[in-house]
């Protein structure tokens, strides 16, 4: 019991017990639309070009428009954002159920879809990452990031895993009827918090003005900028599962649907152990040398499936993979938010979800072209094999910083974790 009571400290806020409930739900509706998304344009299109082209349109308006949207995450009630944010979820789940129930989906409507889903994802996302802080008070701060850090990654991990068995039991369709009914979980939990003191700046300063501001936060601090940097390489070219999967699982294990989503499940089996594990250790604060274990190790395992021909082996390094890409997320947001000033929190956030989700396009697209000329094969290899040759001089570059990071003591991180 009392190892659970630390895991879940943060859950003692009423207001932030309705808000992680209900993200639960949706946040992982969210990645069963999208991996939906990829397996119904695969099976029409047969392109893992046209595959990396759709998660492209579902993030290129992440790049564009997340650091505009972190300035006005800190201007106005993160609450009224979400309210906003999340119906317009629930509308276009309806819509894409409607066009797949009635076969008359398109691919075109299918990437327009996706547009409108990463225009408001943009806003969406670093809204419910900053809106942590304002429920969980200082007490509870680093278990709060830790469990809205392992909900949002576990829910990327794992909830492709659930849509493979989704699909695989009932349909395609399905995935896009769960999508559209988990937003009503958050939308409620919404609706129950109450807050005595809303956190809004009302700046009258210029977008571009404070926007600069962030991202010189994020630059002048060593710690964050490092961080930013290993995003910026493993979130590009190690978090492309919903492009490689389908496509190893038809080409190189010759299954369909089934082998999909097994695959996908063994990922979330290690992001399910990572996340309960990162929980516990929450306590201990920032546990940065695991962070640069597992930032190396993810690559390093995606560059030995060149190898791998066994598919049960392939399972095995699916588990280690989603273990030490949901440690990476976890640890890279705690190191975002750690020890930030409060009116900044909107816009360091979104440089976090724009390294994070916004990176996607471009590995996305380089991935699929990779394997429309070399075969299935060589989608996780080719993404390890660039992750490690641009991590190695990136990690000589801030040698003593990754030297300390590396030697920190547990009392170091509870020091930093407290604010001492």
């Amino acid at each position: 019991m009392n190892v659970l009571r630390t895991m879940f400290s943060s859950l003692s806020e009423k207001n932030f017990r309705y808000f992680w409930l209900g993200q639960c739900v949706s946040t992982m509706g969210t990645w069963i639309q999208r991996t939906a998304q990829t397996w119904l344009v695969y099976e029409m299109t047969k392109s893992a070009f046209k595959v990396g082209l759709l998660s492209a349109f579902q993030f290129i308006p992440i790049m564009g428009l997340t650091l505009v949207a972190g300035t006005l995450i800190d201007r106005f009630p993160k609450r009224t954002i979400l309210m906003i944010t999340q119906s317009a979820f629930l509308l276009l789940g309806v819509v894409m159920t409607v066009l797949v129930y009635t076969g008359i989906v398109q691919y075109w409507e299918i990437l327009i879809i996706a547009l409108l889903y990463g225009c408001f994802q943009a806003f969406d996302t670093p809204t419910r990452q900053s809106f942590v802080v304002e429920l969980v008070g200082q007490k509870n701060l680093m278990n709060g990031i830790s469990l809205n850090s392992t909900i949002f990654n576990l829910a990327k991990i794992a909830g492709p895993a659930l849509a493979g068995v989704l699909m695989a039991q009932f349909s395609v369709g399905f995935c896009f009827l769960v999508d559209a009914i988990s937003y009503l979980a958050v939308l409620l939990g919404l609706f129950l918090i109450r807050q005595d003191h809303v956190v809004a700046s009302h700046s009258h300063e210029r977008v571009w003005t404070d926007l600069k501001e962030g991202l010189h936060y994020v630059w002048t601090h060593a710690a964050v900028r490092l961080s930013a940097e290993l995003m910026l390489i493993v979130c590009t070219l190690n978090f492309n599962n919903n492009v490689i999967i389908p496509i190893l699982a038809k080409t190189v294990f010759h299954g369909g649907a089934q082998t999909y989503a097994n695959l996908l499940s063994a990922t979330g089996v290690g992001s399910l152990i990572a996340a309960f594990l990162m929980s516990y250790l929450s306590r201990y604060g920032m546990q940065r040398n695991i962070y640069l274990w597992v930032g190396i190790g993810t690559a390093t395992l995606q560059a030995g499936m060149l190898f791998v021909r066994s598919y049960w082996l392939a399972m095995l390094v699916m588990v280690l993979v989603g273990f030490c890409n949901m440690v990476f997320l976890n640890q890279s947001n705690a190191s975002f938010q750690f020890n930030i000033p409060g009116e900044l929190r909107g816009r360091i956030m979104s440089v976090y979800v724009l390294l994070n989700q916004g990176s996607t396009p471009v590995g996305s697209l380089y991935v699929g072209s990779v394997m429309d000329v070399f075969g299935g094969l060589w989608g996780f290899p080719s993404c390890g094999i660039l992750a490690l040759i641009l991590l190695i001089p990136t990690l000589l570059a801030n040698r003593k910083l990754v030297s300390k990071w590396f030697h920190q003591s547990r009392a170091d991180s509870i020091r930093e974790a407290s604010g001492q």
